[in-house]
């Protein structure tokens, strides 16, 4: 049976500064209304992150915090979360994913949409 999975466009929760670097206080606040959007369907449901449209690229500092802060919602990250990234930004979504792994995540990178949408509907 195919899960259910909700895409959410990375713009939609991390913000950057007018110069270009990563508003964290911020998009953690988008992060926690995404959260809230979710939980009340009381579903489970896998998550694909499209980041081709960010414009700023995260440190990595920046990309350990924001895996920790994937911990504060276990319920909205039960399932399996796929970050889709261009080529060039292949390598920071992989680290994101190994951080998000090491704390418990279901997460893997990618740079092809159907790639992610078939690990995503993969059996477990």
């Amino acid at each position: 049976m195919a899960r259910k999975v909700r895409i959410v466009n990375a713009r939609d929760f991390v913000s950057a500064k007018p110069d270009g670097t990563l508003n964290l206080e911020e998009g953690e606040q988008l992060l926690r209304e995404v959260v809230g959007i979710s939980d009340p369907l009381g579903e489970e449901f896998d998550i694909l992150v499209d980041t081709r449209d960010a414009v700023s690229v995260l440190s990595a500092t920046d990309l350990w915090f924001l895996a920790d802060r994937l911990l504060r919602h276990p319920k909205t990250f039960a399932g399996r979360t796929a970050i889709l990234c261009p080529n060039e930004r292949f390598d920071h979504a992989a680290f994101f994913a190994l951080c998000a792994e090491s704390k418990g995540v279901e997460m893997h990178a990618f740079t092809s949409y159907e790639e992610a949408m078939a690990w995503l509907q993969a059996p477990r």
